[in-house]
């Protein structure tokens, strides 16, 4: 773990689960571990990424850190402070800190609010601003994000998509938070719009000095963005490191084989494109019966016997760059 006293946000053994019923009425009941000993450090004024296939856990996440679920087991610590059990009341002031922003604009926003009404929402429950000063702060939100004052009065049916996206993050910075999580922030938006949602996330991150959690499985959002990416598989963090050595010289072949699958080809320095690296074969196995040992080893090109029965240890590449492989 990194040095305590530079991080806003440090998350250690993270678990999490959920009681999932199949079979006709319901009648099988099953475990479904989400995450699974998560263990992360976010530095202030940074941007980290969390990166996987669907599924992977990416989105709990999200909401585990930001308590909006709890976790079964492992501690959050956000700001120095201990929030894992915190109280509703005890965790009020700290929410004021920190703020996400959610995949679908379509259904984040409530219809029945106006645009107004929807930044303002934040501020006056947190008990932040007067009415008489209200007006005044949403015109400065919707100002910052691109929106004109008049749209204060619209309501988010009348907005694009990417509009829409404008408003959710405008409500989620009205606060001032000092981390931001965004959760697929551009992944329902057109092609067309997503480099313009992304160009405003990284101007409001240097203007308002935002730490942050990006959440995507677009590893082209991710290399735009991050200086820190996390990649998960079936809950699992399988390597955490800076973003060029991830995306340069990855460590497990999960990395190695989805940056092969989302990324254009690399080219070296001699003007040659990065060799080949094997992509990744079939679908995930199902969450409801992960794989022993490592979990990526039925779908693994380099797998050897050990990986079947042994959960690997995390092991440091580089400083700051550790991976969970046998064969790193």
């Amino acid at each position: 773990m990194a040095d305590q006293s530079a991080n806003l946000l440090g998350v250690d053994r993270l678990t999490r689960s959920f009681s999932v019923r199949t079979g006709f009425g319901g009648r099988n009941h099953h475990v479904v571990q989400a995450l699974q000993s998560v263990s992360f450090d976010v530095a202030t004024g940074s941007t980290v990424a969390i990166v996987g296939e669907s599924g992977c856990g990416k989105s709990t996440l999200a909401r585990c850190v930001t308590r909006l679920i709890e976790p079964d087991e492992g501690t959050i610590v956000f700001d120095g402070i201990d929030i894992t059990h915190l109280s509703r009341g005890a965790l009020r002031p700290l929410r004021r800190q920190m703020a996400i922003v959610f995949q679908d604009p379509y259904t984040s926003l409530d219809p029945r609010m106006s645009v107004g009404d929807i930044v303002a929402e934040p501020l006056m429950i947190a008990g932040q601003i007067s009415s008489a000063d209200r007006d005044k702060r949403v015109r400065e939100l919707l100002g910052l994000v691109g929106l004109r004052a008049a749209d204060s009065r619209r309501y988010p049916y009348e907005f694009s998509g990417g509009q829409r996206q404008r408003i959710a993050i405008a409500r989620a910075i009205s606060t001032r938070p000092r981390l931001l999580v965004c959760d697929e922030p551009v992944s329902a938006l057109d092609v067309s719009i997503q480099a313009q949602i992304l160009n405003l996330l990284a101007d409001l991150k240097a203007e308002l000095g935002l730490t942050m959690v990006i959440i995507s499985h677009n590893l082209e959002v991710v290399r735009h963005l991050a200086d820190k990416v996390l990649v998960m598989y079936l809950g699992v963090l399988v390597e955490i490191g800076p973003t060029t050595s991830v995306f340069g010289t990855p460590a497990h072949p999960y990395s190695a084989a989805l940056g092969a699958s989302m990324l254009s080809p690399v080219p070296r320095g001699d003007g040659s494109e990065q060799g080949s690296v094997p992509r990744i074969s079939g679908e995930p196995p199902s969450p409801l019966e992960p794989p022993s040992g490592c979990r990526f080893h039925p779908r693994c090109p380099i797998a050897i016997a050990r990986c079947a029965t042994e959960v690997p240890e995390a092991t440091e590449i580089e400083p700051g760059h550790l991976t969970r492989c046998h064969l790193p």
